[in-house]
């Protein structure tokens, strides 16, 4: 069963949500599903496995994407 939330936390959550999409710009932080994945251009990883984990299709153009993992995870292959 899923915990209650306050009202005052509630309130506090938007206001604090409000203040960083003022800071760093609208979609900066998104809920889950809240809103259906836009389109965008990307670059394709070349393996499909990739471009389908990572939900757009490939490395989203215009983006920093950082890669990271343990040693011998795969990450330069």
């Amino acid at each position: 069963m899923a915990a209650e939330i306050s009202k005052e936390k509630l309130k506090a959550l938007q206001l604090t949500l409000d203040r960083m999409e003022k800071t760093y710009g609208k979609g900066a932080i998104m809920r889950m599903g809240d809103s259906a994945v836009e389109p965008m251009e990307v670059i394709s990883s070349g393996s499909l496995g990739l471009d389908l984990a990572l939900g757009v299709g490939g490395y989203p153009k215009g983006r920093v994407v950082e890669i990271y993992g343990p040693e011998s995870s795969g990450k330069t292959t």
